[in-house]
């Protein structure tokens, strides 16, 4: 996608790469729990879909629906952080 071209040419994706982050195209199989890409119990998830309900991305994984800048922050943090506070 677009968002996904525009990070690739500002580097952005290496700094996600080397952090460890898997850089994938956009796609359902995470959002919905389809194949592997599921939560494992305990494990959270801050996600930008826009529902949620127990159970979708994975049995007794937590989902938690945060904004872009959300998931940015705790992307970089490693946690479910308040971008007020960066």
């Amino acid at each position: 996608g677009l968002v996904k071209a525009q990070a690739e040419e500002e580097g952005l994706d290496s700094i996600f790469r080397e952090a460890g982050f898997e850089w994938r195209e956009a796609g359902c199989s995470m959002c919905l729990g389809m194949n592997p890409d599921q939560l494992v119990p305990g494990e959270r998830c801050a996600s930008t879909s826009n529902r949620n309900f127990e159970g979708r991305q994975g049995r007794l994984g937590r989902t938690h629906l945060v904004s872009p800048e959300m998931a940015v922050a705790a992307a970089i943090t490693g946690k479910l952080t308040d971008v007020r506070t960066l």
